[in-house]
């Protein structure tokens, strides 16, 4: 099968069966979204005994957790086959099945690289009043094996946290408004994710023409998304009306411009260039001085790459931590060099090292 001919579609048939069909080593990345086997017993109802429109279907209906069980080891099985050694999964569940997901993962030799947990700011409350209310999902994250490089847009979740490391748990709210799809009033899908959380992970665990893959397609938030931003999708959906709708919405989908899809370059996937060797290759002298970005402090190079201003000398980031009074500081992008009238970062002599791709 030429793997270019699965780029961008989406099939409506049966998960396992489907798998089966791709070569080894399709995919970048995965993400699903499983039955999640709610074992519910009868009817859920509120206080006024109306009916609560929960998950009730047939596809999310198991005999026993043997047979759930069996099911997952072996869509997760096809999963790990047909994704690249540095590709990472994304599966997400409820309490009812992500611990038994979770195991099967471990079992199948995935390796787990984070729990994240999807705190919903609008969740379904406990109408029985017997239970916390359930108002979160968990999401695991794990790559094909120990060795996997795969990929993380450090970066770019931290720039999106307004430069804070991102953290493992998100607050989103469920899918509603306008993006949730109806038809007559009544959910499509009953547990159709929101575009934000999708948007994050793909963001985070893909780059641009990644070749993502959605086993469990449902309604097409994957697709819908990774179309977006600019990667390759295929899903694969069980349910007629499901597939229908998702290849309804991925028709009304435009892709973001591509000159606007570049994220920023993770530091530690660049060389590591330390400021001595400026001095050593005459990129910049020793006795230069170096200014913060308004003029106010100055210090000078010294041979051996240690600046000295007033008391201080040190690294050029112990220095400039020393001066704000802080913990650390970024030097490369504290202290600036004179180029002409200007006032240039150093880290600008940094990028002449660097090669280029």
């Amino acid at each position: 099968m030429n793997i270019k001919s699965l780029h961008n579609k989406i099939i409506n048939g049966e998960c396992l069966k489907e798998l089966k069909k791709i070569p080894d080593e399709t995919f970048d990345l995965i993400f699903a979204d499983p039955p999640y086997n709610l074992q519910l017993q009868n009817n859920l109802t509120r206080p006024d005994m109306s009916k609560v429109d929960a998950v009730n279907d047939k596809w999310d209906q198991f005999e026993s957790f043997k047979t759930y069980d069996k099911f997952t080891f072996e869509w997760l099985y096809e999963c790990r086959r047909i994704l690249k050694k540095n590709g990472s999964i994304w599966v997400i569940g409820s309490y009812h099945n992500i611990f038994r997901v979770g195991k099967i993962i471990q079992d199948l030799g995935f390796w787990i690289l984070n729990d994240v947990i999807w705190n919903k700011n609008n969740p379904m409350p406990n109408f029985r009043g017997t239970r916390f209310t359930n108002a979160h999902e968990t999401l695991i994250w794990a790559s094909k094996s120990k060795k996997s490089k795969y990929t993380f847009n450090y970066q770019s979740m931290k720039s999106f946290n307004d430069d804070l490391q991102m953290r493992s748990t998100w607050n989103f709210p469920i899918c509603s408004g306008k993006e949730r799809l109806k038809n007559n009033g009544k959910k499509v899908h009953s547990t159709q994710k929101p575009e934000a959380l999708l948007h994050r992970i793909i963001l985070a665990s893909s780059n641009k023409q990644s070749f993502i893959l959605d086993p469990f397609l449902g309604s097409g938030t994957t697709a819908v998304v990774s179309k977006k931003l600019g990667r390759y999708y295929f899903g694969i959906e069980k349910e007629k009306i499901y597939f229908q709708a998702a290849n309804e919405r991925l028709k009304n989908t435009s892709v973001i411009k591509d000159e606007y899809l570049d994220t920023i370059q993770n530091n530690k996937s660049k060389p590591r260039i330390p400021f001595g060797s400026l001095i050593e290759l005459g990129v910049i002298k020793p006795g230069t001085e170096i200014y913060d970005q308004k003029k106010k402090v100055y210090a000078k190079i010294m041979v051996d790459g240690t600046i000295k201003c007033k008391e201080n000398e040190g690294s050029i980031h112990k220095v400039a931590a020393k001066i704000l009074g802080s913990e650390s500081c970024n030097g490369w992008t504290f202290w600036h060099y004179k180029s002409g009238n200007n006032l240039k970062p150093i880290d600008e002599l940094r990028q002449r090292l660097r090669p280029r791709n």
